[in-house]
């Protein structure tokens, strides 16, 4: 079995099977790109990243398009680059949690390849995502509930999250099982606690 086709296997194990739409194909197409073209604009070999991701030393694709494309984000290489090299990026990222084992956890989901919650996938950025979501999710249960004040706070953290966050797609949905982070914290939060007219008009 070649390269490809054990990327892809280990994609679907991770994902299980489910198909990819045209609307899917639009989307992944706008916010990813083919692991080859990147390959190609790094003057990287696409088997040694494929190698590479196997190893567990770098994620695996975001996505696979219907017509089986792997599809990476444009960064795919930068953490590993900022660490000083794929050998090294496993200790460096897990460093940036104080807990060992959460940032061994964090460590898996990565290179799931299944962050594809966030524009940019960095340690500062799934951290900072996490603390959002907290955040919102416990909101509702603030002594100023309502107030201005905490549609004001609450709106902050929204609108952080938003800009941190992509918009998503059905795919999404369905290899994980339920809304994403984006439907429960981003849009299902406005719909609930929309902000004052004025407030919304003057942003």
């Amino acid at each position: 079995m070649d390269l490809r086709h054990r990327v892809a296997e280990r994609f679907r194990e991770i994902n299980g099977e489910h198909p990819m739409t045209a609307a899917d194909d639009a989307y992944v197409s706008g916010q990813f790109v083919v692991l080859e073209e990147l390959c190609a604009a790094t003057g990287r070999d696409p088997d040694d990243v494929r190698r590479l991701m196997l190893d567990r030393r770098l994620p695996l694709p975001g996505y696979l398009r219907s017509a089986g494309a792997e599809m990476v984000p444009a960064d795919l290489l930068a953490l590993a680059e900022r660490a000083g090299g794929a050998e090294l990026l496993a200790e460096w990222f897990v460093g940036h949690w104080a807990d060992p084992a959460r940032g061994a956890a964090e460590w898996d989901a990565y290179l799931s390849g299944r962050y594809v919650c966030l524009h940019s996938v960095t340690p500062e950025n799934i951290r900072r995502k996490d603390e959002l979501t907290v955040a919102i999710r416990a909101a509702p249960a603030e002594p100023d509930v309502g107030s201005a004040a905490w549609l004001d706070r609450l709106h902050t953290l929204v609108d952080e999250l938003d800009a941190l966050e992509p918009a998503f797609t059905g795919y999404d949905r369905l290899r994980f099982g339920g809304p994403t982070s984006r439907d429960d914290c981003v849009d299902a939060v406005r719909v609930r606690y929309p902000r004052p007219v004025s407030a919304a008009a003057g942003r």
